[in-house]
């Protein structure tokens, strides 16, 4: 001790010492449990964990309903007939391209917004607050466009009912990855997916059903559905738990706690002082690494190269063939199919959807995030490009419509096998704790980008007055699920089986990605020095 060093100043650094080993001694334990944890203990010991994350995730249902509903709605005769104008007796009447790109990118800038939103004002109030106050944006918005009389007035209810979408969109992984434990945190960023499946789900077979009413409630009765989900939502997510991380961002330690105890069963509450010591230590590592908390430094230091992964995994989204499989109805219109089939067809694909995202959560724990992101681009690619050569080859017959049809129906079990949902686990895991929101924010804001170029792009193909390409669109789709698949190759780390910071700690010593799978890392070394070891994990 120096001479200028008094005895109070020295007590008080050996109480501090002692309260750090203390926590690094229980945060240490709870990675140790962390790891040790079968998904059935998780289960069992964090129900309520469980159910919150799942309704926090059940507002996805929105946007997916939407984004089939107003891209079905171009199919739809009575709608064609209200905004549309006559084309010719083959075509009859139709949105134009312009138009169509106007309202699919309404919603796409809207939630463009609501992302960005979401990571400033879930920093400042929490996931919670942030939540309620959007699905009562929500409710209001919807009367926009269910009393819409022009296009303008549709395409301004688009927009605005996008902000609080794109807030729900960014902050379910977010809360799932935050108040999940490791070994349910895939599971629970991929039902994330399987809510926007069942959205879209959920709108195919409206719109199936409607698709022979020729009054205007062929669109209204299915705008006015999109009230049934936020006003019980909000009444039930009004005793929602925050999240422990927010709390420990904010050096609200007994608040996390209380949060860790609300998401854990009775007979495990005595865990919540050392998974509350795990949050400190992950945030006080990162804060060592990185002590920003704003978008800039998403863009600076390791926490750039996290950024980019999360951000071109959800960008692959858009550009692997969304814009053609992700709302099929369209395409089956433009490919050949009479209405009543191509809507039925959507719903059944769309039911594939829902049962592929299920079976992803088998794959990802026999697989990992990085094998099935890998291989679900190269089997997209191979799908969109056997699309555009049966339509080069037989575009032109009733044979060749099906077979077309066909391939995109087996584009969406493929989708939402592997790059759909996996998506949602990458993103909820690859962020710092202290700029996932952020990131997320980044991410799915570069996904709205992507989408609103898609959705510009795919109608001048497709559009009868247009390109009228049919299926010769999926060579250019197919080219863009290619280059993805070179980036993920080469970029995309795996992250299963990670804690957050040994997720941290790999990204600090930039590990390639091919090797994150195969590199130890030790939070506790002594000496507060990182081990890193490339050899085969256990």
């Amino acid at each position: 001790m120096s001479k200028s060093t008094s005895p109070e100043a020295h007590e008080l650094e050996q109480v501090n010492t002692t309260q750090g080993n203390k926590i690094n001694d229980l945060a240490e334990q709870a990675a140790a449990d962390e790891h040790q944890l079968s998904v059935k203990d998780a289960i069992r010991r964090y129900p309520k964990a469980i159910a919150w994350s799942i309704l926090v995730s059940t507002a996805i249902i929105m946007e997916g309903y939407d984004i089939v509903l107003i891209s079905s709605f171009f199919g739809l005769p009575s709608f064609t007939k209200k905004y549309g104008s006559f084309l010719n007796d083959t075509s009859g009447y139709q949105i134009t391209a312009a138009w169509q790109a106007g309202l699919s990118n309404g919603t796409s800038i809207g939630t463009f917004f609501g992302s960005m939103l979401n990571g400033y004002f879930v920093f400042k109030f929490g996931y919670r607050k942030t939540l309620l106050g959007s699905l009562c944006l929500i409710v209001a918005f919807i009367f926009i466009p269910f009393f819409a009389p022009s296009l303008p007035v549709l395409l301004l209810g688009q927009i605005l009912c996008g902000i609080p979408w794109g807030v729900f969109a960014t902050m379910a992984p977010a809360y799932a990855s935050e108040v999940c434990p490791m070994a349910l945190r895939a599971y629970l960023t991929v039902y994330v997916n399987l809510c926007w499946a069942f959205g879209q789900l959920v709108a195919a077979g409206v719109l199936s059903g409607f698709s022979g009413v020729t009054s205007e409630w062929a669109y209204r009765i299915p705008f006015a559905i999109q009230w049934a989900w936020p006003i019980p939502l909000f009444i039930i997510l009004f005793f929602a738990p925050e999240s422990p991380y927010y709390h420990v961002r904010r050096g609200e330690i007994e608040k996390a706690e209380m949060s860790v105890r609300r998401l854990t069963s009775a007979n495990y509450q005595h865990l919540a002082t050392q998974s509350v010591a795990l949050m400190i230590h992950t945030n006080e590592l990162e804060k060592e690494i990185n002590a920003g908390t704003s978008y800039l430094d998403c863009f600076r230091g390791i926490d750039l190269r996290r950024t980019e992964i999360v951000c071109m995994a959800f960008l692959a989204q858009p550009f692997c063939g969304s814009a053609m499989g992700g709302t099929p109805t369209y395409f089956f219109l433009q490919a050949g199919l009479p209405t009543s089939i191509s809507f039925k067809m959507s719903v059944g694909g769309l039911g594939l959807a829902s049962v592929g995202t299920l079976i992803s959560w088998k794959l990802l724990h026999v697989f990992g995030r990085r094998t099935l992101y890998v291989v679900g681009l190269a089997g997209l690619t191979a799908v969109l490009w056997i699309v555009g050569f049966v339509s080069v080859g037989a575009g032109k017959s009733q044979g060749g419509f099906y077979a077309q049809a066909a391939m995109m129906l087996v584009w969406l079990p493929v989708y939402y096998l592997t790059v759909g949902p996996i998506c949602y686990a990458i993103i909820g895991e690859i962020p710092s704790t202290r700029l996932r929101n952020k990131s997320i924010s980044l991410a799915r804001s570069a996904y709205y980008i992507g989408q609103i170029i898609c959705n510009v792009v795919n109608p001048y193909m497709l559009n009868p007055t247009e390109g009228d390409w049919k299926g010769k669109t999926g060579f250019v789709w197919g080219g863009c699920a290619f280059a993805f698949f070179l980036w993920s190759w080469f970029r995309l780390p795996e992250s299963s089986g990670r804690t957050f910071e040994e997720l941290d700690l790999l990204f600090a010593q930039k590990v390639s990605a091919r090797k994150f799978s195969k590199t130890e890392v030790n939070p506790y070394a002594q000496n507060s020095q990182v081990t890193v070891n490339e050899k085969t994990r256990e």
